[in-house]
């Protein structure tokens, strides 16, 4: 059997587009002489779909374009299976299943339920969907296959020492007599993914001695980027078909000779990462609406790190980079930025603020009656650049890229409706150490655009005169392996001192800072989420609480 793995980047809610975008697949799967195309979870819907699938209308919408699509595709004499939703026939119960559709001659002939619904880190299957009681074997080509959905397939228990379900959805189907495995998904990247993936599958495959199809959703929706890399594998696990990661790609799979396409992806994780924001950025952008950007340029090392994404994701034509010099701005800061500017070959606007600065401060003045000067002060240049840039984007119809990095955001050193102001943030899941190492990669793709003095000046957000992150930050490579622990490990500070041989007040006092500033973090615009513990939907903690250690 010839099976196509069709890897598409679908738009949640876009169901005729989806589907369209199925057709043209499953047109060019059938000219490669495949007998059936599988394409993602909820690939009809796009992922996720999250309170859409509460609506009525959404639901028959669905379910008219799965017949639509199943039709179209019924000339190239080729099967397809796709992700979509339908309602549960159950009364009690949560209205929606999860479901993957098998088209064949014009109709849908099968379809298989989710079973194992995910609710850790970003996802919230339980909240809409019903759960399968139990799952059949569908029969492609005279082969017996075990058809899953993501989750239903991460849960072997001969692989995961901790599992979270009591069934095994995939040993099961194995059990009733299941020759092959194809499972689609919708599986978001992170640092370390794609190995795993390869790495409990090819377990899979091994214990069962049975092939493996595994297909996977590309592109980004909101927060998740997803990567692809699809694959097949022969009952040895060893990979014999492998897909692009963080591209739309067709690959194909011979059950009979163990042949397959093999495309070139991404291997260093930190260039995996750099795709990863770039594709996340495009796609954001586009599939909101958008065709350029605005981002404001310090001449630091993260913004020129944002621009430098920008200008692969839309084209340097699209990017407008604004530097806002005030009082403690130093010269090089402006030079280094219109340098980058001019070597990334984008538009660059200087708007002073130091004029609307000192007028601010002559009507605050006698209301602040004779206060000191303080944190007031510095955070009111922060939004006088924020106004500024949201302005600029009214007027011109561009979308605020903001530029803080993971460790600022951790611990509040960012200021509400100052550099928070945005419609997107590009690096809010990046560790400023990680920041520096993709500079690098985006320098080696784009030639050197980012001045070497710009990897080289201590970081600083220029508020007050001779002004360095350091003065209230531990050094980023100490503060990041605290916040790694605290975040992304849940280690209790003791832990984290003993472990990383550091002081256990500095520790404690960088704890105290990442928790009180959970307010900030709840108002910033949507990241693109690369760890494994990302701010945003995936980390849900109260604003007003007391827990402490």
């Amino acid at each position: 059997m010839r099976i196509a793995l069709g890897q598409i980047n679908t738009t949640v809610g876009d169901l005729s587009g989806n589907a369209a975008r199925m057709v043209r697949f499953s047109r060019l799967a059938a000219e490669g002489g495949a007998q059936i195309v599988v394409f993602p979870e909820l690939s009809l819907t796009g992922y996720p779909p999250r309170d859409l699938v509460e609506k009525p209308i959404f639901l028959e919408r669905a379910e008219e374009e799965l017949n639509r699509l199943a039709a179209e595709i019924s000339s190239f004499r080729i099967a397809a299976v796709c992700g979509t939703v339908e309602p549960s026939p159950h009364q009690t119960g949560k209205r929606v299943i999860n479901c993957a559709a098998v088209l064949s001659r014009g109709a849908v002939v099968f379809r298989q339920h989710k079973m194992l619904l995910p609710t850790y880190d970003v996802f919230d299957e339980t909240r809409y969907f019903l759960p399968a009681d139990n799952q059949r074997l569908h029969t492609v080509e005279g082969e017996a296959v075990a058809l899953t959905i993501c989750e239903d397939a991460w849960n072997d228990k001969q692989f995961w020492q901790n599992r979270l379900y009591q069934r095994d959805p995939v040993d099961e189907l194995v059990q009733a007599g299941a020759r092959m495995l194809i499972s689609i998904n919708a599986s978001p990247y992170q640092m370390g993914k794609r190995g795993l993936r390869r790495e409990m599958f090819a377990a899979a495959a091994r214990n069962h001695n049975i092939p493996v199809v595994y297909v996977n959703s590309v592109g980004g929706n909101d927060h998740l980027v997803f990567d692809g890399s699809s694959f097949a594998m022969n009952a040895r696990g060893e990979v014999i078909a492998a897909a692009k990661s963080f591209d739309e790609d067709l690959i194909f799979f011979d059950t009979d000779s163990n042949a397959g396409d093999r495309h070139d992806s991404h291997e260093a994780e930190v260039d995996a990462v750099y795709e990863a924001l770039v594709l996340g950025t495009r796609d954001y952008i586009g599939k909101c609406g958008f065709k350029r950007v605005l981002i404001g340029l310090s001449g630091g090392i993260d913004s020129s790190l944002t621009a430098a994404i920008a200008v692969e994701a839309v084209g340097r034509e699209n990017v407008i980079g604004v530097g806002m010099p005030g009082p403690y701005s130093s010269d090089h800061s402006v030079n280094d930025a219109r340098d980058m500017a001019v070597k990334m070959g984008i538009r660059f606007e200087v708007v002073p603020i130091s004029g609307v600065y000192d007028s601010f401060l002559q009507v605050l003045d006698p209301v602040f009656a004779g206060a000191k000067r303080d944190v007031t002060e510095e955070n009111l240049q922060a939004r006088l650049r924020g106004n500024t840039l949201m302005a600029l984007s009214n007027k011109w119809g561009s979308l605020v890229l903001t530029t803080g990095n993971k460790s600022e955001l951790a611990v509040g050193y960012c200021t509400l409706y100052g550099d928070m102001c945005g419609g997107l943030a590009v690096i809010s899941d990046v560790p400023k150490t990680m920041v520096y190492e993709l500079s690098r990669v985006a320098n080696r793709r784009l030639g050197d655009v980012i001045p070497e003095n710009v990897f080289v000046k201590p970081p600083s957000a220029e508020l007050r005169a001779d002004q360095k992150d350091s003065d209230s930050l531990p050094e980023y490579d100490v503060l990041d392996r605290i916040l790694k622990g605290y975040v992304e490990d849940y280690q209790t500070s003791h832990q984290i001192a003993a472990e990383q041989n550091l002081p256990l007040e500095l520790v404690r006092d960088i704890i105290n800072k990442v928790d009180r500033n959970e307010y900030k973090r709840q108002q910033a615009a949507p990241g693109l989420k690369v760890t494994s513990k990302a701010f945003g939907i995936g980390r849900r903690f109260p604003i007003a609480q007391r827990f402490s250690e």
